[in-house]
C-alpha cells in the first residue's frame, strides 16, 4: 500500500514549452492561455503519481487522486466497480455525439534507479511505460474542456477513461468495457509514450500499431534422480533445453513469414543440485505475432509443437496459453481526426510515420467494439533515450502540455467529424 497521493503544496515547476507551438493553431476560447497557467500544476502531479506509484489490480489511490483532481474541474466522477479507475462524463450538447479518451493508469513491478526528486517511493515499482503521463494529460484534457462544457461550446459528450490493468492478464479494458465505459461511445482515442520520437512529434499509423500479445507457460515433470544415471529416468534439464531453443524457431516455421511471429521466453527453471536431476521444469514467456489470423491460430499451433519436441524426451507436460489481447487496428477515419489534430496542436511537422510495434496494447479490446485509433506521444529526452520497461525510463515533461493540446484538439474534431 502506498502513501496516501495527495499533491504537493508550495514550489512553482516551469515549463519552456510555449503556449501554441510554432505552425499550430490555438486552441479556441484562450484554453492556450489556460493550459499555461496548469503546466506548472501539471508537471507537479505527473512528479507525484511517479513518486507513488501503484501496480495493476491496485490503483485505489491513483484513481482517487483522480476523481479528486476531475471534481475541482466541476465534474462529476464515477469510480470502476472495485475502486481502481475512472470514468468521467463531460457533457456537452445533449444530442451530440460521445468521443472516449482512455489513459492507463498503472505502473510496472520495477525498482526505480533514478536519481531525481520524483524517484518511487514505493520498493519495487515505478512507473517504466508513462502511464504517469498518460494520466497526467487526461487530466489536463479534462480541465479543459470542463471549460469549454461550461461555456456551452462542447458539441457532445467526452468520456475520459482511466483504466486499471493495461500491464497484466486479464487486461482492465475488458473491466472498464464491462462497466459500460463504452455505451454510446462512437469513438475512442489514446496515447501511448515513445521515448524514440521527441516532443512535438507524434506517431501515426493507419491499421495494426502493435502485435498481439499471450502468455506462454510450459510445466515439465519426471520421476528425477541420478544425474549419474540419467537413463533410468527423465533428464528435465535437457529436456527444458529443448524447449526454449528448438520449440520457437519452430512455431515460426508453421506460420508465414510476413505475420511477425515472435515466441520467447523470458524465465526457465529448473533443479537446485548439480547432481540431482529434478522432477520440475518451467519455462514462460509470451507469443507475439503481428498478424490477427495467425494470431487467431497460435495457440493450437504451440500446443502441437510443444508435445511433438517434448515427446521424445518420455517429459510429461502442462501448457497454460493465456490469452492477451489481439493487434491495435488504428481506424483510418480516427486516423484522418488524429492527423489533422496533430497539424493543429503541434503545427504539420508534428506529424510523424510510425512503425507496428511488436509489444502489446489492450486499448486493442476497445477497438474490437468502437473505431478509434492509438497514437505515439513523443517524449524523447537529450541525450540517449531509455526504451520502455526498463526501470530508469523517464520523459521530457514538455510532452505533458503537447499531449494536453493533441487530445483537446482530437476530441473536438471527432466531434465535429461525428455529427
Amino acid at each position: 500500500m502506498t502513501s496516501a497521493l495527495t499533491l504537493p503544496v508550495g514550489g512553482q515547476l516551469a515549463s519552456s514549452w510555449p503556449e501554441a507551438p510554432s505552425g499550430s493553431q490555438p486552441l479556441p476560447f484562450e484554453l492556450d492561455h489556460l493550459l499555461a497557467l496548469r503546466v506548472p500544476g501539471l508537471i507537479a502531479t505527473r512528479r507525484h503519481i511517479h513518486s507513488h506509484p501503484e501496480l495493476s489490480g491496485e490503483e485505489f489511490e491513483t484513481a482517487a487522486l483522480i476523481a479528486r483532481e476531475l471534481s475541482l474541474a466541476g465534474l462529476n466522477p464515477r469510480m470502476l466497480p472495485k475502486g481502481n479507475g475512472v470514468i468521467c462524463d463531460i457533457d456537452g450538447r445533449p444530442d451530440g455525439p460521445v468521443i472516449a479518451l482512455r489513459a492507463d493508469i498503472d505502473a510496472l513491478p520495477l525498482t526505480d534507479p533514478k536519481d531525481v526528486p520524483y524517484r518511487s517511493t514505493v520498493e519495487g515499482v515505478c512507473h517504466a511505460c508513462g502511464h504517469d503521463v498518460h494520466t497526467t494529460v487526461m487530466l489536463g484534457v479534462g480541465m479543459l474542456l470542463a471549460q469549454l462544457a461550461d461555456l456551452g461550446r462542447l458539441d457532445g459528450r467526452v468520456r475520459l477513461i482511466f483504466q486499471p490493468a493495461e500491464e497484466i492478464l486479464p487486461c482492465g479494458s475488458l473491466e472498464v468495457i464491462e462497466a459500460g465505459g463504452l455505451d454510446d461511445v462512437v469513438q475512442i482515442f489514446a496515447v501511448h509514450c515513445d521515448p524514440n520520437l521527441p516532443v512535438g512529434k507524434v506517431g501515426l499509423r493507419v491499421g495494426p500499431i502493435t502485435a498481439a500479445a499471450d502468455n506462454v507457460t510450459v510445466r515439465l515433470t519426471g520421476p528425477g534422480g541420478h544425474t549419474a544415471r540419467p537413463h533410468l529416468t527423465v533428464d528435465l534439464v535437457d529436456a527444458l533445453g529443448r524447449l526454449v531453443t528448438e520449440v520457437p524457431t519452430l512455431v515460426s516455421r508453421r506460420v508465414p513469414a510476413n505475420s511477425g511471429l515472435l515466441l520467447v521466453f523470458g524465465h526457465a527453471s529448473a533443479g537446485t543440485r548439480y547432481n540431482v536431476i529434478p522432477s520440475e521444469a518451467c519455462a514462460a514467456g509470451t507469443l507475439r505475432v503481428m498478424d490477427r489470423d495467425t494470431w487467431e491460430q497460435a495457440p493450437k499451433i504451440v500446443a502441437q509443437v510443444v508435445r511433438d519436441v517434448i515427446a521424445p524426451t518420455g517429459a510429461t507436460v502442462d501448457l497454460e496459453y493465456l490469452r492477451g489481447r489481439p493487434p491495435v487496428s488504428n481506424d483510418a477515419r480516427a486516423i484522418g481526426v488524429l492527423t489533422a489534430a496533430t497539424a493543429a496542436a503541434l503545427g504539420p511537422e508534428g506529424i510523424a510515420e510510425t512503425p507496428q510495434s511488436m509489444g502489446g496494447e489492450d486499448f486493442s479490446w476497445y477497438l474490437e467494439h468502437v473505431p478509434g485509433a492509438l497514437a505515439r506521444l513523443g517524449v524523447g529526452r537529450a541525450g540517449p533515450n531509455v526504451d520502455l520497461h526498463r526501470a530508469s525510463f523517464d520523459v521530457d515533461e514538455r510532452a505533458i502540455p503537447a499531449g494536453v493540446r493533441l487530445m483537446v484538439q482530437t476530441a473536438l474534431r471527432a466531434l465535429a467529424a461525428a455529427r
